[in-house]
């Protein structure tokens, strides 16, 4: 098989285009790491906001295998990092609401972590240890071999706040103290049923506490989720709630719920609101660093828009984007890159991004840079012919308006449902106008998703999703897609569109932090007949025999 990847030739080499790509971000090769002060003040945070007589506990992220004896790169728990800027495996932190006492006084957090290993070391790289802890700020540090010693009488607070259990977690054989373990000695510190549901277990705590005017909703809710949980309908506490029809038979399944959760003091809710409070609003430290991985990610658009011909595939798109990522230090995309031509741009998750002929399409390219732990997300959809066609461009138009009123809309005080209902009204005129719809209602056929979330460790952030407020990021991401066989004229077949933008909210407005990357079709059309410094790098055809 001849085997080639070609680009169109300019007389400028690869060497000076990565020099002008260097100059050009010179401002951004500055540290901007977070401090130790940082992640100190966030646990802080997280401390004041505990329960009285209580204490959070966070696992570091497992060790992912990838096939066989090989591993992904290790990727830290965003909380965990959020909270003490360590990124090994195998680590639990505890933060407590109320001092705890031990012979070197008292203390509010205490960090178990594996110690340096020579052997590990050699194979894998250096890692921290105790000693690298002790110099991040905690008030106490401990070898996780410990942890079960310890903290085994987690009965004596009123609450554990804890995430439940994602099972990933491999069983290390050759380590008794490994992540698996550290979760299985918790486990058993705290009663942890083996067949605990934590959807159930939320309904018995609904149950618990309903008022006789929420029974109709609540209702409602369990209902949905019997669809996909079957075994729901067996339940002898949910069947009695759902033929409910006097108080004094709620008052008995009160009772009969209460007995159902009456020996846990854990609670696996409270832990995830209160860090989307605290993880929504972002700080200056953590500002700069969103602001760097989307500037990278707007000149990796930019860069494509130039380089880009019918020729190349999917994958030498992503390619040329990854190549701005980690000549600026974005070592990894903040999550699987979405390059997809014609058909593959009405696939809203679309990752596999192997498609070779590009021709005549539109090619939607959802793609952001993770910079220091913090990730991008920045959407263009560029005709690869470098021209939009008529109904490419009259699409596009529609969710340029749309996106444009969505970012307006991004105010502080608005709520993150304004932003979506002024993207959907422009999409809906639009829509009908064209002939592709008949009703308002008809749009979602062809804008299945939400418009904005928040970006930052996580590049579906948490947060409250309520009111807008300074130092928030978010996302404006509208689109249209019409995949073939949609009840239309065949003319707008497998054209999808998406632009999404990276929004600061502040006091006087919203601002567009990835405006590098030209965002209306007259601006990339112009940008698209500019010569590329890749033009230059061409590579030989392989032939395998």
């Amino acid at each position: 098989m001849l085997i080639s990847i070609k680009l169109k030739r300019v007389n400028m080499p690869l060497t000076c285009f990565i020099g002008l790509l260097f100059l050009s971000f010179s401002i951004l090769a500055q540290k901007s790491e977070l401090s130790t002060e940082f992640h100190k003040k966030r646990r802080e945070q997280l401390r004041e906001k505990l329960p009285k007589n209580s204490v959070s506990i966070f696992f570091s992220a497992p060790v992912r295998n990838r096939a066989n004896d090989v591993d992904f790169e290790y990727h830290p728990d965003p909380n965990f990092y959020y909270l003490t800027g360590w990124n090994e495996p195998h680590a639990v932190l505890l933060v407590y609401s109320n001092p705890q006492k031990d012979i070197e006084g008292t203390y509010h957090e205490k960090l178990y972590v594996r110690d340096r290993d020579a052997r590990n070391e050699m194979w894998n790289g250096k890692q921290l240890g105790i000693e690298g802890a002790q110099k991040m700020g905690l008030d106490r540090v401990a070898n996780k071999t410990k942890f079960s010693k310890e903290q085994n009488d987690f009965k004596r607070f009123d609450t554990v706040l804890m995430f439940d259990f994602i099972n990933d977690v491999r069983d290390d054989r050759d380590d008794s103290s490994d992540l698996f373990d550290l979760q299985q000695q918790f486990k058993k510190a705290i009663n942890y049923p083996d067949n605990f549901d934590a959807d159930r277990y939320r309904l018995y705590k609904k149950i618990r506490t309903a008022s006789g005017a929420e029974v109709t909703n609540l209702k409602k809710r369990i209902s949905f989720m019997m669809v996909s949980d079957t075994t729901l309908r067996h339940d002898i506490v949910i069947q009695d709630f759902m033929q409910l029809g006097d108080n004094k038979i709620l008052t008995d399944l009160k009772i009969q719920s209460a007995f159902l959760v009456k020996d846990y003091n854990f609670d696996i809710d409270q832990l995830t609101y209160i860090m989307a409070s605290l993880r929504e609003s972002k700080t200056a430290e953590e500002i700069r660093l969103i602001k760097k991985a989307v500037r990278i990610s707007a000149q990796g658009q930019l860069e494509v828009m130039k380089a880009i011909h019918p020729g190349m595939t999917e994958r030498e798109v992503q390619g040329i984007h990854q190549l701005v990522f980690k000549k600026y230090g974005a070592a990894h995309e903040g999550y699987p890159s979405i390059v997809g031509a014609g058909d593959n741009a009405c696939v809203l998750h679309y990752i596999t991004n192997d498609k070779i002929d590009l021709k005549k399409q539109l090619i939607l390219m959802d793609l952001g840079a993770e910079y220091k732990g913090y990730t991008a997300d920045v959407t263009r959809t560029i005709p690869v012919s470098g021209t939009f066609t008529g109904e490419q461009k009259a699409l596009y138009q529609i969710v340029y308006d749309a996106q444009t009123a969505g970012i307006n809309a991004a105010v502080n005080g608005a709520s993150f449902s304004a932003v979506s209902d002024a993207t959907y009204a422009v999409v809906q005129k639009g829509l009908l106008e064209l002939g592709l719809i008949e009703s308002e209602e008809q749009y979602r056929r062809y804008l299945p998703h939400g418009i904005a979330h928040h970006i930052g460790l996580d590049v579906h952030d948490p947060g409250l999703y309520k009111n807008l407020s300074p130092n928030m990021v978010i996302t404006v991401e509208p689109g249209i897609y019409i995949p073939s066989g949609s009840p239309c004229d065949s003319i707008w077949w497998d054209i999808g569109i998406r632009i999404e933008d990276d929004i600061l909210i502040t006091e006087n407005g919203p601002v567009n932090l990835s405006e590098d990357a030209p965002r209306s079709w007259q601006e990339i059309e112009k940008v698209m007949q500019e010569k590329s410094p890749l033009d230059d790098f061409i590579l030989p055809a392989l032939t395998i025999d």
